[in-house]
C-alpha cells in the first residue's frame, strides 16, 4: 500500500506555522501542533503503520525537547522515514512587528531578553534545521490567501495543483483598501446597521443582523448581478491562467454590510464548486 506524505513544519515564530497547518487541515491532513520534538520518531512509526494518509505536525522552538529536534531527524533518516521538512521564514522586522501586533510572547523571550534578541536566538538556534529543509518558504511579504495557495500547490496533490483560489475578503474603507484586491465591491450604499440601537455592537454574521438587511430588495438586487458578474468572469480569469483571484467588499467599518454580503457571495461560489476561502479582514477591529 502506498505510504501517505510526513510533513514536518517548522521554522521561526510569527512566521505563519498555524495558518500551515490549518490549511493543511483543509486538505485532509492529520496535523499535530506542537508535537515534542523526542516523540518523531514514534509519530512517524504509527503513522508508517497508517498507509494513504498524509500526516502534518508543527516542531518548533516551544517544544521541551527542541534541542533535539535534529537529532531526532538524523535518527529517522538512518531508520529509513521518508519525510518532508517544511522551513517557514520572515524577516526580523516583520516578525517583531507581528509580535507587537498580537502581543504574544515570544518562546524564547526568557528572562530579560528582549524581542529583538529572541528573535536572533531562535534563529541562530535554527540554522541546522533550516539547512535540512525540503521547502523554505519567507512570508515577509506574503498574504495569507498566498501562503495558503502556495501550500495547496505543492502539498494538496494534483486535485489542487491546477485550480484558481477565490478569496472572497470583507473589509472597511477606513481602515484601508486590501492591496492585494483583484475586484473590490462598495455596499455603502446598503443601509447600515450601525445606525440601529440594538445591532451598533452585532457583526454581519448576526442573524439580527442579516434579517434587517434582507429587508430591502436593494439587497439581493444587488447580490443577484454580482453572481451574474462573477458567473461571467470566472472562467474567463480560470482560462487565462490566474492563480488566484481576491474578492473584497467594502462598507465603511467592516463590520455589518461588508460581512453579509461577502458570507453570501461565499455561499454563492461554495455551490458552484469553487475552490473559495473566506476571510474577514477588519471584524472585530473599532468603528
Amino acid at each position: 500500500m502506498e505510504q501517505g506524505r510526513f510533513l514536518i513544519v517548522t521554522g521561526m515564530s510569527g512566521a505563519g506555522k498555524t495558518q500551515v497547518l490549518r490549511t493543511l487541515e483543509d486538505l485532509n491532513y492529520f496535523c499535530v501542533d506542537n508535537l515534542p520534538a523526542v516523540l518523531l520518531p514514534k509519530f512517524a512509526e504509527l503513522c508508517r503503520q497508517t498507509p494513504n494518509r498524509n500526516a502534518a505536525m508543527v516542531v518548533d522552538s516551544r517544544g521541551d525537547s527542541f534541542d533535539k529536534f535534529v537529532e531526532m531527524l538524523e535518527e529517522m533518516k538512518v531508520n529509513g522515514f521518508h519525510f518532508e521538512v517544511l522551513y517557514l521564514d520572515a524577516s526580523d522586522a516583520t516578525l517583531i512587528r507581528r509580535y507587537k501586533e498580537t502581543r504574544r510572547r515570544h518562546p524564547m523571550e526568557h528572562g530579560h531578553n528582549s524581542l529583538a534578541a529572541s528573535v536572533a536566538l531562535e534563529r541562530k538556534a535554527l540554522v541546522q534545521v533550516r539547512e535540512m529543509a525540503n521547502q523554505v518558504f519567507d512570508t515577509s511579504r506574503t498574504s495569507v490567501a498566498e501562503l495558503k495557495l502556495k501550500v495547496r500547490s505543492l502539498y494538496g496533490g494534483e486535485a489542487e495543483a491546477g485550480r484558481m483560489l477565490i478569496v472572497v475578503q470583507s473589509f472597511g474603507f477606513k481602515h484601508g483598501l486590501p492591496l492585494d484586491s483583484d475586484i473590490v465591491l462598495d455596499v455603502r450604499f446598503l443601509p447600515n446597521p450601525f445606525y440601529e440601537d440594538s445591532m451598533k455592537h452585532l457583526t454581519g454574521n448576526d442573524a439580527p443582523v442579516g434579517d434587517f438587511l434582507s429587508k430591502f430588495p436593494q439587497t439581493f438586487e444587488f447580490l443577484k448581478l454580482e453572481c451574474q458578474m462573477l458567473d461571467f468572469l470566472i472562467p474567463r480569469y480560470e482560462s487565462e491562467g490566474k492563480s488566484q483571484l481576491v474578492l473584497s467588499v467594502g462598507c465603511t467599518g467592516g463590520q455589518h454590510r461588508s460581512v453579509f454580503i461577502a458570507n453570501k457571495l461565499y455561499d454563492y461560489l461554495r455551490l458552484k464548486s469553487y475552490h473559495v476561502e473566506l476571510t474577514h479582514r477588519d471584524l472585530g477591529k473599532k468603528a
